[in-house]
């Protein structure tokens, strides 16, 4: 098995458009909620969201294909070609073209579009309906639409697994290059659901914020906490082989060593009540990268603020760590950048690998008051300097799906 290490990232974020912004944002502890504006809610129990703010497509290609994007895949487009950027990497030069491959996830798909199309129908019938509507809805488009921008023509997939299809994604991509069958592989999730169906159904659920509040609205840890705020956004990580990214001298972010993925068969909505399924997601990663509990140096949580995961994910960490949980870091980045779906876990796998590189632990913010259930170190507020040579990233996702990522300081 070839030794895979990352050497690019880009992000499209609540908190920033760069990865530089939003690693600004997350360690100070800026939060990207505000007031939801992509549509009138006043008859939303939801007020609040993660929204990108002054995203640029004409940054990244020709606006004339706007028409045939929607949001969801802009953002994957242009948070790839970002990362292409920061790994300085040249496709024919560096890499061949049927070397190169994508692995982008999302949760929902191409919703905005969805829903413009049935106005369409409902409207004029099926001859008022945009010619190239299937195509902005499906949810492999993101993944097919980065491949087509930057002439990618390797493994090309998409992972839909609700929550944690951003971190299967990087896993499966890591998979790929680990068994020879891609040099480079893109990978992440995207995702930008902010709409009527998006959201209301959410709000249906019961799952989701109604505190108006948007420095307030979310609050993993806390008692107070109440729901998720849901977010927008795409995160995209170039994966390279070892030798590939030693011969180009690439640099390097850090080293992927441990990857699982596992079902608690349990509830279409809810984990099972003592964490079995994150448990085993977590001890398979850790397993496979050869690394002992007590090397964990930091955890980036699912932490999603509802009253069930947070819980729920404290348990199945104290499950696996025993003793040691209690001296392990712990932080929830969706307290900034809102849970951004399909998005989310890839941009947490940025922010763990920026963990390891700068020595600096982003905060859970707006825990004041905590959950005596939620009894670990969750950063609370402050960002902290401390040395990180091993960063567990936990994604879950609506259906049973429990994912963990294992990076490490890549050292020769």
């Amino acid at each position: 098995m070839r030794r895979v290490v990352i050497t690019g990232m880009g992000a499209i974020t609540p908190i920033g458009n760069h990865l530089s912004e939003a690693w600004e944002a997350v360690i100070n502890g800026i939060s990207g909620i505000g007031p939801l504006t992509r549509f009138d809610c006043t008859n939303f129990s939801a007020k609040t969201a993660a929204e990108v703010k002054k995203f640029q497509l004409s940054n990244f290609m020709d606006v004339n294909e706007r028409h045939r994007l929607d949001r969801f895949s802009q953002y994957a487009i242009a948070a790839s070609l970002m990362a292409i950027q920061d790994a300085e990497i040249t496709i024919e030069r560096d890499v061949k073209r049927e070397r190169i491959g994508v692995w982008f996830g999302t949760a929902i798909g191409g919703i905005e579009s969805f829903e413009e199309s049935y106005a369409s129908l409902v409207e004029g019938g099926y001859k008022n309906i945009y010619p190239f509507a299937t195509t902005m809805v499906i949810s492999n488009m993101a993944s097919s639409q980065v491949a087509i921008t930057i002439g990618a023509k390797g493994v090309n997939n998409c992972t839909v697994l609700s929550c944690a299809s951003g971190a299967n994604s990087i896993g499966e991509a890591y998979r790929t290059i680990q068994r020879g069958d891609a040099d480079v592989m893109i990978a992440g999730g995207s995702e930008a659901s902010l709409t009527p169906l998006g959201i209301g159904a959410f709000c249906a659920m019961g799952a989701i914020s109604d505190n108006p509040d948007p420095e307030t609205a979310c609050r993993p840890f806390d008692r107070m906490r109440n729901g998720l705020v849901m977010g927008e956004g795409a995160g995209a990580l170039i994966l390279e082989s070892l030798e590939s990214a030693i011969k180009r001298g690439a640099h390097i972010y850090g080293e992927i060593v441990g990857y699982s993925t596992v079902s608690d068969a349990y509830h279409i909505t809810s984990p099972s009540p003592d964490g079995e399924g994150g448990v085993r997601a977590m001890e398979l990663a850790l397993n496979e990268s050869g690394l002992d509990v007590t090397e964990i140096d930091y955890i980036n949580a699912h932490g999603t603020g509802t009253l069930y995961n947070d819980k729920i994910e404290t348990i199945a960490i104290k499950a696996l760590l025993k003793e040691h949980a209690y001296q392990i870091p712990i932080s929830s980045t969706k307290s900034m950048t809102g849970h951004m779906m399909g998005a989310s876990s890839a941009v947490e796998a940025i922010f763990s690998l920026m963990t390891i590189q700068t020595s600096v632990i982003p905060p859970t913010i707006n825990l004041y008051n905590h959950d005596p259930e939620c009894d670990l170190d969750y950063v609370p507020n402050q960002s902290r300097k401390q040395e990180v040579n091993v960063a567990l990233s936990n994604a879950l996702g609506f259906g049973g799906h429990n994912t963990a990522l294992m990076f490490k300081k890549f050292v020769m």
